[in-house]
């Protein structure tokens, strides 16, 4: 077997990326993605593209800020090991999957394929998450109307409020976050965030109870590929009476009232109550995601 050729693409043959096959349907999946052609990479075995990688960023940013689409050829697991660690870039890897990849055989084949090559490249398993995209016809989910919504312009006050959800969180980014910086850091990346989305700071948005007690926040938001739940967070002297529904309604409903035709959104699989509330909402699951951290 000849040796693996890593290369760069750009726009002179960024062709070449488009030849592997595609079981995981990665191309619909990122038809509204913008890929950057001198962001791509690919595996090349006796001239034949066996790996490919896309990294992706926002349009105002210098470097990736993930990895979102990797493909490997079966059997060319250590082809695919190869293209990760030459990348110059060491981000997360998305890895999506169609809803129920598991239970299809050529789908699983495929998807184990790549965790495959991306653990030979040092990278590590971090969470799996469950996709939604809710569009007109789900209906929309009916306001509770048990909360007050306002904005507010200080971001100090989103600052607490995240440190004080993430104090008891299911969220497994939240979690990393809290390991290697603490709570500060947790709530500082999730306003990193929200800044860096192009949708405007005003949408931001604080609920509080009849009684003027803070209950929690909804950051509706937009991403680059449109319109998103961007955080939904219950204070956690305020769990118990639902409200992560109530937030998920409004948020939807405002993003709605923007001109939002579909609404995309995210959470852990392993976050079993946010979970159940999407569902309550009428969020259909559409993929779902591995996550993967690069090696330290």
């Amino acid at each position: 077997m000849t040796d693996v050729v890593i290369r760069a693409l750009d726009t002179s043959d960024a062709e070449l990326f488009d030849t592997l096959p595609d079981p995981l349907g990665a191309r619909e999946g990122h038809r509204l993605t913008r890929h950057r052609p001198d962001w791509k990479r690919v595996a090349l075995r006796d001239g034949r593209v066996v790996a490919r990688g896309a990294w992706w960023g926002g349009p105002d940013d210098s470097e990736p800020v993930n990895l979102n689409w990797f493909d490997v050829a079966e059997g060319e697991e250590e082809a695919g090991a190869a293209l990760l660690r030459s990348a110059p870039w060491q981000v997360e890897l998305e890895l999506n999957l169609p809803a129920g990849w598991r239970d299809d055989p050529v789908l699983r084949t495929a998807a184990d394929t790549r965790g495959t090559a991306a653990r030979k490249a040092g990278y590590e398993l971090l969470v799996e998450r469950l996709l939604y995209r809710w569009t007109p016809g789900c209906g929309l989910p009916e306001r509770p109307g048990r909360l007050e919504f306002r904005t507010e312009p200080d971001d100090a006050v989103f600052f607490d409020a995240l440190r004080r959800i993430h104090s008891a969180t299911l969220d497994a980014h939240a979690l990393k976050d809290i390991e290697q910086g603490g709570l500060d850091r947790a709530a500082q990346a999730e306003l990193d965030f929200f800044h860096w989305c192009p949708s405007p700071r005003e949408w931001w948005q604080v609920a509080y109870t009849p009684q003027g007690d803070m209950a929690g926040i909804h950051i509706p938001a937009h991403n680059p590929s449109g319109p998103c739940i961007g955080f939904i967070g219950v204070l956690p002297d305020q769990r118990g009476h639902g409200y992560a529904y109530d937030l998920l309604a409004e948020c939807t409903h405002f993003l709605v009232e923007q001109g939002a035709e579909f609404v995309a959104a995210a959470t852990d699989r392993g976050n079993f109550p946010m979970a159940a509330n999407f569902a309550k909402a009428g969020f259909p699951v559409v993929k779902e995601r591995l996550n993967f951290d690069p090696a330290q």
